[in-house]
């Protein structure tokens, strides 16, 4: 796999105005996700241009804009609280070791192609888990918003939020309010040419600083112009699980966020995307990003959808973007200095409310009570427990209701027939026979795939009916079997002998066959009473019934549907089981 993208310049003029416009739109998300992640407003602006520039140089997906997100940030928040309160000294620093650690984790899931598995999880579980981010997002800009200092605990800003709205700051509250108003209500045309953000940023901004000068108004402050020190990694062996574990929560949710905003992209440009080297792109930027003290970040789909529209194609829209953040950071970071805390949180309001998945909510009763439940359930996990336990929780609840789900398409495809009244896919021959058998002949008929889900259903359906002379298993619909479901069939196999019936096994085939052969549930069986078709076991059966199947006849069926050419033969089970038939 190549590492670094071939770049080339058939789309210089868009490219640059597409990563022109990302850059604008980043700008003023890069330093609210600073602020609210605790580290500060400019490692958000690192975060930006390291993992967008080296994810869009390294990754999978052309168009695709990285840098700090909503959830990238939710979870920041709660590793910087954590890990800077028992580390008064070295807690900054290993903090952004784990951010170093969370981008090894991406490039090894790249390397261990587990791109394509990642993004495997039902719809309800991921708008449960998006909703709950912008849940938290709103919960935790409510008091910047009102002017007072933010708290990254959910809990925590719930417990204080009638405080909070008791005791507003004015000032900041009217500029948090207009904040709000200008990025709800930006005409669409003005939009298009002056992001609503950062006609947020600009207008809110200037009139703190020139109508507001004198009220007290939490702002960035002074920021560091030129390049970022080197953060180099720290470790704390008594913390060691604690930092693997965030370590390993960022990666997943970094790849989760990217590969999502990878779909959309490939839905706008009409392109398929890399999703084990985006995973690689992505890790090397969270390492880099580490490396320098910047946030940790993901593929951002408001501003892939940006670039896009505005012309980005190539990873050069992605590198133009970064490198734009960069110039703002060397020559014009004073510009930031003055911006209100509040005018940030409104900003982020908006992003939380726009990532919670309305569209799914409004209409998720409709569908399925279970989606719906498991939706909220994820949701509320993810809003006070944490994103990882509330996915892992959420996919495994899912599973679950899928396998059962499964389990019962399976259990319908199984028929128990002792009498062809009810069955209609039988041939007419084949009914007479089954009706001439008068219920001494079991036909048990298998269909789809067989997981262990019909493991059970198979040991149930068998129970029900005992008074039986010949069993028939069929096979002849069945393309996959279970270890589970095989081992149940050798169980049915070897009591259906104990209690002295004879079994045939019909239609058994390529990778079924090879399945049964390898457990050596064939080997239970003697060679003729495994065969190709339905029709051939039945007149077997009848003839075993009657008393006609015995040495001197027993190829008179031979050419008509046995299927004896490479099985393992048992003689002596053949001879014992022929007696047995005959002594009944």
């Amino acid at each position: 796999m190549q590492l670094v993208n071939r770049l080339h310049f058939r789309n210089l003029r868009g490219d640059i105005f597409g990563g022109l416009t990302a850059a604008i739109v980043a700008l003023p998300l890069a330093l609210a996700f600073g602020v609210s992640s605790g580290a500060g407003a400019i490692n958000g602006l690192y975060g930006a241009i390291f993992v967008g520039f080296f994810a869009a140089l390294c990754g999978g997906t052309p168009s695709q804009i990285s840098g700090p997100t909503g959830p990238m940030t939710v979870v920041m928040a709660t590793v910087f609280t954590a890990l800077t309160d028992k580390n008064s000294d070295t807690g900054l620093a290993i903090v952004f070791t784990v951010v170093m650690l969370g981008g090894l984790f991406q490039i090894l899931f790249g390397i261990l192609r587990l791109g394509k598995y990642i993004t495997l999880m039902p719809y309800t579980v991921i708008s449960g888990f998006m909703s709950g981010v912008g849940v938290i997002i709103i919960i935790i800009e409510i008091a910047p918003l009102l002017g007072h200092d933010a708290s990254g605990s959910v809990v925590e800003s719930l417990s204080k939020l009638p405080s909070f709205l008791m005791t507003p700051n004015p000032a900041a509250t009217a500029l948090g309010l207009l904040t709000l108003a200008i990025v709800f209500g930006s005409p669409p045309k003005l939009n298009r040419i002056l992001p609503a953000p950062l006609l947020a940023l600009i207008v809110c901004t200037a009139i703190s600083v020139y109508l507001l000068p004198g009220n007290e108004i939490a702002r960035i402050g002074e920021i560091p112009i030129g390049l970022p020190k080197l953060h180099l990694p720290v470790f704390d062996f008594a913390q060691l699980k604690d930092i693997v574990g965030y370590g390993l929560m960022l990666a997943t949710l970094g790849s989760i966020d990217s590969l999502l905003t990878s779909l959309v992209a490939d839905n706008i440009t009409r392109t398929q995307h890399d999703s084990d080297r985006e995973l690689i792109g992505q890790g090397i930027g969270n390492l880099i990003s580490g490396l320098f003290g910047g946030l940790p970040g993901a593929g951002a789909t408001m501003r892939t959808v940006i670039n896009v529209y505005a012309g980005g194609k190539t990873a050069l829209s992605g590198i133009v973007h970064a490198l734009v953040l960069l110039s703002i950071v060397l020559w014009a970071g004073g510009l930031t200095e003055s911006i209100p805390h509040t005018v940030l949180a409104g900003i982020l309001i908006k992003v939380g409310i726009d990532i919670i998945d309305w569209s799914f909510i409004t209409r998720a009763h409709r569908i399925s009570l279970k989606a719906t439940g498991l939706m909220y359930a994820v949701l509320l996990l993810t809003v006070f427990v944490d994103l990882i336990t509330a996915v892992a929780v959420g996919v495994f609840v899912a599973n679950l209701l899928t396998v059962k789900r499964l389990s019962e398409i399976q259990s319908d495809k199984m028929k128990v027939i002792t009498t062809p009244s009810d069955e209609t896919s039988l041939s007419h021959e084949e009914k007479l026979l089954l009706k001439q058998a008068n219920g001494r002949i079991l036909l048990f008929r298998l269909g789809g795939p067989m997981s262990f889900g019909a493991a059970k259903t198979i040991s149930q359906r068998m129970s029900i009916v005992e008074n039986y002379d010949v069993l028939i298993l069929d096979f002849g619909d069945v393309p996959m079997l279970g270890v589970t479901t095989s081992l149940a069939i050798e169980n049915m196999v070897k009591d259906a002998c104990e209690k002295r019936r004879q079994v045939f096994l019909v239609g058994a085939s390529g990778k079924v066959k090879a399945r049964l052969r390898r457990l050596k549930v064939l080997n239970l069986l003697p060679p003729k009473n495994r065969v190709a078709n339905r029709l051939y076991a039945l007149k077997m059966a009848m003839a075993l019934i009657q008393g006609q199947f015995g040495e001197d006849n027993s190829t008179q069926f031979k050419g008509n549907g046995s299927d004896t050419d490479d099985w393992d033969t048992n003689d002596t089970q053949a001879q014992t089981n022929e007696t047995v038939i005959k002594d009944r």
